[in-house]
């Protein structure tokens, strides 16, 4: 299994206990769709790229998206704290069955962006999770623009077409390809009425 036959899962936060187990942060919308899993991947730092299989012996939700978790021949605390920090992984074909409307990030990687009002624009380069929201980076005329993702701005990805359809906010483009006229528009703290 590689890197790009999984999406990452979440990570592991710490050790707890002294059997072996560990708190790890799950990022996904519904934690309880992932209690039968029965087997996760893990990269370790030493071997970049080589993902590693362990089964899945506990699984059960601690708090919000934190999980325990134990892992098969992971039995005292000392083998669980290398596990700190470390990303979890589940392969591809295993991600849950989304509704018609909605689509898994890497999924749309290279699709074309299309507004509703101007168009084909460019091509989704990737996504940012933050905190407050997710981002769609768009490359388009050589500049990294920002789509938030959000129901309002992206509405539907046409597979066959590899098509992100969106509506983009008056002026969003414009914020990235004049940026020192939006610098001009706003007064200067300075200045004098």
């Amino acid at each position: 299994m590689t890197l790009d036959e999984c999406y990452e899962l979440g990570f592991v936060v710490k050790a707890h206990g002294l059997k072996g187990q560990m708190v790890a942060e799950l990022d996904v919308d519904n934690v309880e769709e992932y209690l039968g899993a029965e087997e996760v991947y893990v990269e370790r730092p030493a071997d970049s790229g080589k993902l590693h299989r362990f089964q899945i012996q506990r699984l059960s939700v601690q708090a919000g998206s934190r999980v325990l978790l134990k892992l098969q021949n992971v039995d005292r605390v000392e083998d669980a704290e290398l596990f700190r920090g470390l990303k979890l992984y589940r392969p591809l074909a295993d991600l849950p069955e989304l509704d018609e409307d909605q689509f898994y990030f890497h999924d749309v990687v290279g699709y074309t962006v299309v507004d509703a009002n101007l168009g084909k624009l460019g091509t989704v380069e990737s996504f940012y999770e933050m905190p407050e929201q997710d981002l769609l980076a768009m490359a388009y005329q050589g500049k990294e623009v920002l789509i938030p993702v959000v129901d309002e701005l992206v509405q539907y990805a046409d597979e066959e077409a590899r098509e992100l359809h969106v509506t983009l906010p008056e002026g969003l483009l414009d914020v990235y390809l004049n940026p020192a006229s939006r610098e001009k528009d706003e007064p200067d703290e300075f200045d004098e009425p």
